[in-house]
């Protein structure tokens, strides 16, 4: 049986949405920002699924570091949003569940840089 990767899903999952939300975006006519949210919400999973394939333990970590920038980034694009209230949605799902990536992103890098150090 197959482990099961909860960044892996989470963060393809969370893709998911983001397009689902940048289709509604783009409906309001709000082009640029939603075009910024897809592009770096979509990237953490691609990250993510890089580094599944990583060639070394520090491959693997740049990759995770990555996911955490893109994920970081797309927070700031969904705070931009919702603060400008230039739209009608509710970013609190949203933001909810990219803290919890970053959580997890941010653990899985610490503990494979301290994995390194031993």
């Amino acid at each position: 049986m197959p482990k099961k990767n909860i960044i892996r899903n989470r963060s393809f999952n969370f893709a998911l949405a983001i397009i689902k939300l940048n289709q509604k975006l783009v409906k309001q006519n709000e082009y640029v920002i939603s075009r910024q949210l897809l592009k770096s919400g979509t990237s953490i999973g691609a990250n993510v699924e890089e580094a599944g394939a990583a060639q070394s333990k520090k491959d693997f970590v740049a990759k995770m570091a990555i996911a955490s920038k893109e994920a970081r980034e797309t927070k700031y694009w969904l705070r931009l949003l919702k603060h400008s209230n230039l739209l009608k949605f509710n970013a609190s799902p949203y933001l909810k569940e990219i803290n919890e990536i970053i959580k997890i992103l941010t653990a899985i890098v610490k503990t494979s840089q301290q994995v390194d150090k031993r």
